[in-house]
């Protein structure tokens, strides 16, 4: 098995309704992300995915959010735009492209600091 992954980084703003705290305040964070793929055979290249592949998937999700508000984006109207719902966001966005017979998207972490953040596995 390997684990192949690809870090990645948006900027945006947002704010936690119902939050008891500062953080119900509008305010940015320059959010890190990482997506991790596990592959059970390499292709003839010997890549379990092309890096090359995983970034260009992972861009179009990422994009979404960048520079946004996201508490104004669909997906977040019902739900606070949390770290946690931010990394299933992503996760729902990519693993339909990640599915193939020798690879699948394992993990999303998305870091709202260097100091702390998350990691998601979907249904793994």
């Amino acid at each position: 098995m390997y684990e192949i992954f690809i870090k990645t980084h948006f900027a945006g703003a947002h704010h936690l309704r119902d939050y008891p705290g500062d953080c119900e305040k509008p305010h940015g964070h320059n959010w890190k992300i990482e997506v991790a793929v596990r592959a059970t055979v390499l292709d003839r290249c010997g890549m379990g995915i092309d890096f090359k592949l995983l970034k260009q998937i992972v861009k179009i999700a990422v994009d979404k959010l960048d520079h946004q508000d996201l508490n104004t984006l669909p997906y977040f109207q019902d739900q606070n735009p949390s770290s946690e719902h931010i990394a299933r966001f992503i996760y729902d966005e990519v693993q339909p492209h990640l599915k193939s017979d020798r690879y699948a998207l394992y993990s999303v972490t998305v870091l709202e600091t260097d100091n702390q953040g998350l990691t998601y596995y979907g249904n793994n």
